[in-house]
């Protein structure tokens, strides 16, 4: 008798914990999808679009395109164009260009800045 009793304690706990984990609007599932959310927003903040202006971390190195608003002082370049392929030079009327290669769903491409 106490073992059923312990046996039904256990799956009435496991029970509450996933119904607990499917439901709760702060935690388990709606926590996780939260969360891929967020990581999606961040990645979409450094994948500008055509006349999107940025602001540009380690210019130098490893550089990293933030999207920022046009009227912010931050901006300091503008997306003009954007170039599918490897090995892809910007144009004479472009003053910054980032090359990546193998970057995430876009492939290799190009991105070309006028300055702001």
């Amino acid at each position: 008798m106490k073992s059923a009793v312990v046996v039904l304690a256990v799956f009435g706990a496991v029970g509450y914990w996933v119904w607990d984990y499917n439901t709760s609007p702060t935690g388990g599932k709606a926590k996780a999808e939260a969360s891929a959310s967020a990581a999606a927003e961040e990645a979409k903040q450094h994948e500008p679009e055509i006349g999107d202006c940025v602001k540009v971390e380690d210019p130098d190195g490893d550089p990293v395109p933030t999207v920022v608003d046009c009227d912010s002082a931050e901006a300091q370049y503008k997306l003009g164009e954007w170039m599918p392929g490897k090995h892809q030079e910007c144009g004479s009327e472009y003053d910054y260009g980032i090359q990546y290669r193998n970057s995430g769903h876009r492939s290799s491409y190009t991105l070309c800045f006028t300055k702001v």
